[in-house]
């Protein structure tokens, strides 16, 4: 195995992570180096250096514009942020490199990346950079005594042609890389078998371990499994595979889309979290055989927390419009906020047992930002916690079916002002932090509001 293929992230390594990092910038080969903070999005935004310089420099800051976290999906400034725009004049903020992130990155041959902090002109942690807010959720957690073990679990839709020769034709006529539902069918993923084993080598490589990968609902969809890790490290994992995943892809003439919902007719993409709960020694905290239906009482608490707050945190677990065309009764997506153990059909869904219980939140889809996912239900879920709130009883049956019980946000709209006039959420992440998303939900909502859509035209040129 040549040097550039190890699997090598300083995280597994018994040394300190700054020595670590060092040696990979040493390694035979090594020439770039990746620096990268998460947007708003989920996206990894930054900068490659070369390995001398990053040698040079190693650990150092890295400034960057301040508008990376003030920008929509498509990088246009979104106006009326408190944080920047063009009456601030876009400055600087920096990137701070977390060496214990480090990685080869096997599908980019020489290439080292390295996650870092946004931090400002002092030192200071910005306040609504994702990693940022789900640091502060990490440390509220174990100041009450306790760590989340999480892991997302990611669903894509792979297409025939590369992402230029989509953008070529417009977008139209699409072509999945498969046939039909291929849910576990193990014929058809065999034949999209090359791309998979790339990506789950190609992880494996990079300090990403992988549990499984399989078929899923809809033509050429896929699931590709990663294993649990502590809050912070599963989402760096998280958005460093969802672009490894899109790199490889297109690498082999494919395009791997993690669009929530890319067509009407057929299933959306989930990104289904899976949460624990652990003691600071690293004793299970999630099981209790005498405790409310199988749950640690602090772990029932929790998970009502949860529950209560589901509706208020939905902007951050379904982040644009597109995002909510997922939610239909019958889609395996849930409608209602409540929680069931092993049901489908509900928003959480407890499953497992002994240390693996856990609770799987099944409402985000794919395009989620995991540090914005995983700091609301870690955020929802101290609240449970230091409330002492109660559980309802599980739902049983086709939840899709209940009646009298909340929904789950069915636009971005609704998700936006549920999320404004939370105060609990106001409380734990602060006014700026939540003003910051809500304004960017805002503008989100209005350029799609001002598009007129082919659906419309077909609907209404002719019979207006």
């Amino acid at each position: 195995m040549s040097a550039v293929q190890r699997p090598l992230s300083v995280a597994s390594n018994n040394a300190s992570a700054e020595d670590a990092f060092r040696r990979l910038l040493a390694m035979e080969g090594t020439d770039t180096v990746l620096i990268c903070m998460a947007d708003m999005q989920g996206r990894l935004v930054g900068k490659r250096l070369t390995a001398r310089q990053a040698r040079t420099e190693a650990g150092g800051d890295m400034h960057a514009c301040d508008y990376l976290l003030g920008v929509d999906v498509d990088m246009v400034p979104i106006s009326s942020l408190r944080s920047s725009g063009w009456e601030r004049g876009f400055g600087d903020f920096s990137i701070r490199p977390d060496q214990a992130t480090a990685r080869l990155l096997p599908w980019q041959p020489g290439t080292v990346l390295v996650l870092g902090d946004t931090v400002d002109h002092h030192g200071q942690a910005v306040p609504h950079a994702p990693r940022s807010m789900l640091r502060r959720q990490v440390e509220r957690l174990a100041a009450a005594g306790f760590a989340a073990s999480m892991a997302s679990e990611l669903e894509f839709t792979v297409f025939q042609g590369d992402w230029q020769q989509l953008r070529a034709s417009g977008y139209r006529a699409l072509t999945p890389d498969g046939f039909y539902s291929e849910d576990y069918q193990v014929f058809q993923g065999t034949g999209r078998e090359p791309l998979m084993r790339a990506i789950r080598n190609g992880m494996e490589a990079a300090g990403i371990p992988i549990e499984s990968s399989k078929g899923e609902g809809g033509p050429g969809q896929a699931e590709i499994t990663l294993l649990h890790a502590p809050a912070l490290e599963s989402a760096d994992r998280h958005v460093i595979y969802k672009t490894g995943v899109k790199e490889i892809a297109q690498a082999a003439g494919k395009t791997a889309s993690f669009m929530a919902k890319w067509h009407e007719g057929q299933p959306g993409s989930s990104g289904h979290i899976h949460l624990s709960l652990w003691g600071l020694g690293g004793e299970p905290a999630t099981a209790d055989a005498n405790g409310p239906y199988g749950l640690a009482p602090a772990f029932a608490h929790f998970l009502a927390g949860q529950v209560a707050l589901l509706r208020e945190m939905t902007l951050f677990l379904a982040p644009v419009v597109n995002s909510y065309k997922r939610f239909q009764s019958g889609s395996f997506a849930p409608t209602r906020a409540v929680w069931s153990t092993d049901n489908r059909t509900a928003a959480f869904r407890v499953l497992g047992h002994g240390k693996s219980l856990r609770v799987e939140c099944r409402v985000p889809g794919a395009d989620v930002n995991p540090y914005l996912a995983y700091s609301a239900l870690l955020a929802a879920g101290l609240h449970g916690m230091e409330q002492r709130l109660q559980l309802d009883p599980p739902a049983e049956g086709n939840a899709y079916l209940a009646e009298g019980l909340p929904e789950i946000p069915t636009t971005l709209r609704e998700a936006m002002a549920t999320l404004e006039r939370s105060a609990v959420l106001r409380a734990a992440f602060g006014d700026a932090v939540i003003e910051h998303y809500c304004r960017a939900a805002a503008w989100e909502q209005a350029e799609h509001d001002r598009r007129v859509t082919d659906w419309e035209i077909a609907r209404y040129l002719e019979r207006a």
